[in-house]
């Protein structure tokens, strides 16, 4: 795991207790940060799986 798959399932996992946070105490505010946060952890993840792809193709064309 890289950098961007670990910020990206930080953000995920603060996103999911912000969430639910939110709905358990009808915070609707914070139950729209946590979704905020989830969809970036999504991005990060989207970002590494991009640069995965590209060391792999990288590592490829070196054999």
């Amino acid at each position: 795991m890289d950098r961007e798959h670990v910020k990206g399932a930080a953000d995920k996992t603060k996103g999911a207790i912000k969430e639910g946070a939110g709905k358990l105490s009808g915070d609707k505010d914070m139950e729209t940060e946590g979704k905020i946060d989830k969809a970036k952890g999504s991005a990060h993840n989207a970002a590494g799986d991009v640069k995965d792809a590209a060391r792999d193709a990288a590592d490829a064309i070196k054999k």
